[in-house]
């Protein structure tokens, strides 16, 4: 009995699965018009192709598994944390078809990478790859900052109960209205309002510096997805360092400052609260956090006179920094020079900016700014403790969306996904270093994969071992998730070796 029940969970997860597969498979339109509208017949079959097999897929998988049971809060968690491992392996094969790839294993690297929004790459001659293909890369990491469990959310679930689970399971625990249907809409209407406004400015920008119409429009959409998104795809190999535009530079830093926001935040921002901006906890958290890396960071760089006034200091090490401190991955000086020039004080500050990461609820990645600001408040509230008698209540307030107070639960919660951060930055910082990496750059790429960022110093490369590969392809994902679906997929699946082990002793 305890078999078929597992085997009933399993089909739910699976029939849930199948339905994200089936949403995610409807974005292959885009760049198959892309293709189509390019003149690129070639790639323009690769994705028919890709379309009709990712279709087959889901629709089996629904088909298969249609069982009468309500998902419940496990089958949600479990389906936000596996659909990830699906995506990758069936929505790499675009990736594949192009010849742009040495393995599948890296093609699946690269999805993972995209969906999670951090930005690293193993594919080959970016600066020939086809517009259509491009655009496929940029439309992953915009919908994966919004979430594929939350696209699918808005387009097929519609029980704001149960549906919470997969909400959660993704990363996001900010509910924008009761209805977790209704949020998963919002945030996207949100994102594709900023989507024609980031783009539009983009494009303008573009043509004022010189590139055509078209050309413009389409560098300006990819760099938009990849800034709102906190993604750090680039159409070039040379990222935002391409276009050597202290213009777009700007427009392309405002939009991932705002992309590292709680969607909570712009939420009540586009509704006229713009009070909660400096009262918001996080937001401090941000801000003092920033302020202070910066400091280290210019101290680290003008002990090596790297660079000589200040428009270069911003340009080349600041921008660099917020880059890494909202997980988005945009580069304006190439990876080794930032292995060589940079000395280890400036690195360090990039690390700690790459862990820390943007906003809970954001597109961003990192252990975020508000677990940050919960534990200095923990701290705080502990030093007021000692000095009153041990009778007196001291409860420390803060402010996120109202007024509220620290409790116990939270600042455990919050201490836990830090440490589990720290661990796994741990094991892969140890894996670089056995792949033969020096330890502040073995450092830095455990760093950037963790905390879904996308900044390189060099490590990441097709010809990386493929042990760090699965590795950091493991970083990404568990990032990304915050560990609370990994742990309940783990949980899940272990749980039938446990029923085997004890038919087993029992017979």
């Amino acid at each position: 009995m305890r078999d078929k029940r597992k085997l009933d969970d399993l089909k739910i997860i699976l029939y849930y699965s199948g339905k994200v597969i089936i949403g995610e498979a409807l974005l292959y339109i885009v760049p198959f018009a892309v293709a189509l509208f390019r003149a690129e017949y070639a790639s323009a079959l690769d994705f028919f192709i890709s379309f009709c097999c990712a279709m087959t897929i889901g629709a089996l998988m629904c088909a298969l598994c249609v069982t009468k049971r309500k998902p419940n809060w496990t089958h949600g968690m479990v389906t936000s944390g596996i659909v990830w491992i699906f995506s990758i392996a069936i929505f790499a094969l675009p990736y594949w078809l192009s010849g742009h790839y040495g393995s599948y294993l890296d093609c699946m690297f690269d999805m993972m990478s995209g969906l999670t929004t951090t930005g690293l790459v193993l594919i080959q001659d970016l600066d020939h790859v086809s517009d259509s293909l491009n655009m496929w890369r940029h439309l992953l990491t915009y919908v994966g900052g919004q979430g594929i469990v939350v696209l699918a959310l808005a387009m097929f679930y519609d029980n704001s109960g149960t549906g919470y689970s997969f909400y959660v399971g993704e990363g996001k625990d900010e509910r924008l209205f009761p209805s977790v249907t209704h949020t998963a809409k919002s945030i996207w209407k949100i994102s594709l309002l900023y989507l024609v406004v980031g783009t539009l400015a983009l494009m303008i920008t573009g043509i004022v510096e010189g590139l055509s119409v078209e050309r413009a429009f389409f560098h300006g959409i990819w760099i938009f997805m990849g800034a709102w998104s906190t993604g750090g795809f680039a159409a070039m190999s040379q990222n935002v360092l391409y276009y050597h535009s202290t213009a777009i530079e700007a427009v392309s830093f405002v939009i991932f400052i705002i992309g590292s926001l709680n969607f909570a935040l712009h939420d009540a921002v586009i509704k006229g609260d713009h009070k909660e901006i400096w009262k918001n906890l996080e937001t401090k958290s941000m801000i003092t956090t920033l302020c202070v890396l910066t400091f280290f960071m210019s101290l680290g760089l003008q002990k090596f006179n790297v660079y000589p006034n200040l428009m270069a200091l911003v340009r080349k090490g600041f921008y660099q920094l917020a880059s890494a401190h909202t997980t988005t991955g945009f580069m304006t000086v190439y990876p080794r020079q930032l292995a060589k020039e940079w000395g280890d004080l400036a690195l360090l500050a990039l690390i700690i900016a790459q862990m820390i990461g943007g906003s809970a609820c954001s597109t961003a990645g990192g252990f975020k700014g508000m677990r940050v600001g919960i534990l200095f408040k923990a701290i705080v509230q502990d030093a007021r403790r000692l000095l009153h008698p041990n009778t007196a209540i001291v409860n420390e307030k803060y402010s996120y969306h109202g007024a509220r107070t620290l409790s116990d639960s939270q600042v455990h919660s919050a201490a836990l996904v830090v440490i589990m951060y720290v661990f796994i930055f741990a094991v892969a910082t140890v894996a670089g270093c056995m792949a033969g990496y020096p330890v502040i750059q073995s450092a830095f790429e455990s760093a950037s994969a963790t905390g879904n960022v996308g900044l390189s110093i060099g490590v990441t490369a097709p010809s990386m071992p493929a042990y760090l590969k699965l590795i950091y392809i493991f970083n990404m994902w568990a990032g990304r998730l915050e560990f609370m679906a990994i742990l309940a997929s783990i949980g899940f699946f272990g749980s039938f070796f446990t029923c085997k082990r004890a038919k087993r002793v029992l017979s």
